[in-house]
């Protein structure tokens, strides 16, 4: 298959090399002024990986998009919806692509596949690509498991099998609104765990782990989707990667901003907490991990006081 790769950071660059190095054709693009793509022009690395010189790479979006079968995204959650715009003029309806991103739309709290739909029109054909690992760990040969969930189950299927690898073993996600929501929202799981690393609260992080997944199942059976969904890869499956890896970037944020470091990476699950507080309020599900999490970030409050008041200074029924 002609795979093109959109996004030439950490992950863009992970799948370039994955779908490569499974056999497939690859094509992996920048954008011109994209400080990643040049380093992987004069060099073929990053702080990663080596990318094989069987890559192509470019920064035409219009040839990409012409070389491919199969589309993958890898960029920021809040740059896809003008991301998409660029698309519109470019790529043909029967091109399927896959949103290897986890996300909420910022201001608005719309899935990412939802702002695909409007911005590309209801018959853009859309996946995602979610779970656990590290590029450190895949690079390295480590084995994982991932989910790859659509609104079209024989794109999943087409999806699963094309992709699948003694590396990755993926499994057919069933419920692409709880896949979605999951996704995105173990990230903000992520800052709070990196949260309690920082206030030197680790031993919570059980807690964090049996009330993050149940506040977040009830949003998503509220919403319409499975509650059973978040205890799947994308989400409760996701928290050993995200949680407590040192290759975490949300973790590594929420520790580092307790610590009062700066943090240079992409967060996304910073974002994420403003559009999850957002489905809070249109739904009328209470999430207090993720008020928490918003509260020492957005309202400066102190992260020791609110950290113990949301796990150790209230009494309730598990």
């Amino acid at each position: 298959m002609k795979i093109t790769v959109l996004g030439c950071g950490r992950w863009g660059s992970f799948h370039a090399w994955y779908a490569d190095h499974i056999g497939h054709d690859v094509t992996l693009w920048g954008r011109p002024d994209s400080q990643h793509l040049q380093e992987l022009l004069e060099t073929r690395k990053n702080e990663y990986l080596s990318l094989p010189a069987s890559v192509t790479l470019t920064s035409d979006l219009k040839a990409a998009l012409a070389a491919a079968d199969i589309c993958i995204i890898s960029i920021s959650a809040q740059q896809l919806r003008s991301f998409a715009r660029q698309l519109k003029a470019a790529f043909d309806t029967s091109l399927p692509f896959v949103l290897a991103m986890k996300g909420l739309e910022e201001g608005s709290g719309k899935r990412l596949t939802t702002v695909m739909a409007e911005e590309l029109g209801p018959a853009v054909r859309t996946a995602v690509w979610v779970g656990p690992g590290h590029v450190q760990d895949f690079i390295s040969g480590m084995p994982n498991c991932m989910v790859i969930a659509s609104a079209d189950e024989g794109l999943t299927h087409f999806l699963v099998d094309t992709f699948t690898s003694p590396l990755i073993r993926f499994y057919y996600g069933q419920d692409l609104l709880g896949i979605e929501i999951g996704a995105a929202a173990k990230n903000v799981m992520g800052i709070a765990a990196g949260m309690l690393d920082g206030a030197h609260l680790t031993s919570l992080k059980g807690a964090l782990m049996a009330r993050g997944a149940h506040e977040l199942s009830v949003l998503v059976s509220a919403m319409g989707g499975q509650a059973m969904t978040v205890y799947g890869l994308s989400h409760l499956g996701d928290y050993e990667a995200t949680l407590f890896s040192l290759h975490s970037n949300n973790r590594r944020f929420g520790q580092d901003f307790i610590e009062g470091r700066p943090f240079k990476k992409l967060a996304e699950g910073v974002s994420t907490t403003e559009a999850l507080l957002d489905l809070s309020r249109k739904y009328g599900v209470e999430l207090p991990i993720t008020s928490a999490v918003h509260a020492i970030i957005k309202e400066k409050k102190d992260p020791h006081e609110v950290l113990k008041n949301l796990f150790l200074r209230s009494t309730k029924s598990e």
